[in-house]
């Protein structure tokens, strides 16, 4: 079952080890959405995104792959590469740059880490931001790929803002 809390997704509440999930391009570009956020709380994923992304480490960057940024000792950042290149103003495109499929594959290896540390699994409503992706797809996956398997999982959405 998925749990949803109005919150800040930067910020994962609760006890024990926690693992952020948010859903990256795989042309190494950190700009916008809620990775905006993510840096202002933590430097370390935007840093090592971009290493990954300039082919400074051994992991393959693709889609559905998953890097693992520790940022505290009760908080791993997980970079889900689950979107095609990105959306553009000036070069629109047909299809939105979510993949379901890479969030599904990464979505499995989140499971695992998961399970590895028993780590909760906190997220921002992922891939249905400027991936452009929608939540009723992205949501019984993450329903198949976690909470099926006893993950627990919390989805934040910020408070409404006040006018």
């Amino acid at each position: 079952m998925i749990c949803y809390e109005i919150g800040d997704a930067t910020d994962p509440q609760g006890s024990g080890p926690k693992l952020l999930v948010h859903v990256c391009n795989d042309i190494g570009a950190w700009g916008r959405g809620f990775v905006l956020a993510l840096s202002k709380r933590h430097a370390a994923p935007e840093r090592a995104f971009k290493a990954w992304a300039a082919g400074k480490t051994d992991q393959p960057y693709a889609l559905g792959e998953v890097q693992f940024v520790p940022v505290r000792d009760d908080l791993t950042v997980a970079n889900l590469i689950g979107q095609h290149d990105i959306a553009r103003k000036t070069r629109p495109t047909a299809a939105p740059p979510v993949r379901y499929e890479a969030i599904r594959a990464g979505l499995s290896r989140v499971r695992a880490e998961a399970q590895r540390t028993q780590a909760s699994v906190h997220m921002p409503r992922i891939g249905a931001g400027v991936a452009g992706g929608d939540w009723a797809v992205v949501e019984p996956i993450i329903e198949q790929e976690l909470a099926a398997h006893g993950v627990p999982v919390i989805v934040y959405d910020l408070p409404p803002e006040t006018p």
